[in-house]
């Protein structure tokens, strides 16, 4: 039996599991996952997707669906695949029209910890005893108690887990913000919705730059422990900026992975001992980054994603695969 994550063109992420007999449709329509199709046979190419990770027996088909060249790059058609280990499969068409709806998880408040005096470590666990499965990167909203609103924030966790863990930076007057520092209570409910996002590690197959500003390490330490877990000594490199040096957390639990990682981290606002004085594109040269090519991900504040890509180009950084996260003043994230 191979897992699947199935990504819909709006960012919703729905995982499956497929039978060795099963195609992806077959799978996906057995849980009401309505991946769209016409003919079934390979003939129309209707159902055609993109797979992003893992391997699958392609099937019969024509070339009218599925020319030679599309198959090279990792299309396939979803009547026809069957897959052979675990996957990662964009489907070409919005969650809404394949009747997906990200999943309501009702979830108590474990701990609100403050690990600096502007972040704090948010804990929640599923009530129901059921867990969360999510592409290490993606993020959840989370409604915020009495408002009717929600705020979105990137798991900082292990996938697969019955307790999310999320790190959240306080603004001055911020509707989550305010919740946190004044309502914020242990066996508090709370309603979180997810996973999704399109930001989301890759096989780490070449070396790999991450690039963090502030709370944009979270998805990165999900990342970083997942390559633990499945025991991958890929080199990374991981440069992580902050205001301040209380803003740059969880190192201890970063340095302590036993993965193939070098760590660079800098303060912008103070000196401070142990932390470079700048910003993150100080490293981007070709005295740090001598690989011939690197996988990129950048996560953090707008003009930081902004100033990183332009380092890249202007310092000849050559790039094969390129993911990026912004922050947005709500709180929320693009991809």
């Amino acid at each position: 039996m191979a897992k699947i994550a199935l990504n819909f063109e709006d960012g919703v992420t729905r995982f499956i599991e497929s039978n060795s007999n099963e195609t992806i449709a077959e799978a996906a329509y057995r849980v009401g996952v309505n991946i769209p199709l016409d003919c079934a046979d390979g003939a129309c190419g209707t159902c055609k997707c993109l797979s992003k990770s893992g391997s699958f027996d392609p099937g019969d088909y024509i070339e009218e669906a599925l020319s030679d060249e599309e198959a090279a790059e990792g299309y396939g058609l979803a009547c026809q695949m069957r897959a052979q280990s675990d996957m990662v499969v964009d489907i070409l068409a919005s969650s809404e029209a394949c009747k997906v709806t990200a999943t309501a998880l009702e979830t108590e408040i474990t701990a609100v910890e403050f690990v600096s005096s502007e972040i704090v470590k948010l804990k929640a666990k599923i009530l129901d005893g059921s867990s969360i499965n999510f592409l290490p990167g993606q993020y959840a909203h989370i409604e915020i108690p009495g408002s009717g609103l929600t705020r979105s924030y990137s798991f900082n966790c292990l996938p697969d887990t019955n307790e999310m863990e999320f790190l959240i930076r306080l603004l001055p007057d911020g509707l989550m913000s305010n919740y946190l520092r004044e309502g914020a209570q242990v066996g508090e409910k709370l309603s979180i919705t997810g996973p999704i996002g399109s930001f989301y590690s890759r096989e780490f197959t070449k070396p790999t730059l991450l690039f963090a500003g502030g709370t944009g390490i979270a998805p990165f330490i999900s990342m970083l422990e997942k390559l633990a877990v499945e025991g991958n000594n890929q080199e990374v490199k991981l440069f992580y900026g902050a205001t301040v040096a209380e803003n740059v957390v969880e190192l201890d639990r970063i340095n302590a992975l036993g993965v193939n990682l070098q760590v660079y981290t800098c303060t912008s606002n103070e000196a401070a001992a142990n932390h470079a004085n700048g910003y993150v594109t100080q490293w981007v040269n070709k005295t740090v980054l001598t690989a011939d090519v690197y996988d990129v991900y950048i996560c953090g504040p707008n003009a930081m994603v902004d100033s990183v890509k332009a380092s890249l180009e202007e310092n000849q950084i050559k790039h094969s695969n390129f993911y990026t996260e912004k922050f947005v003043p709500t709180g929320a994230v693009s991809a």
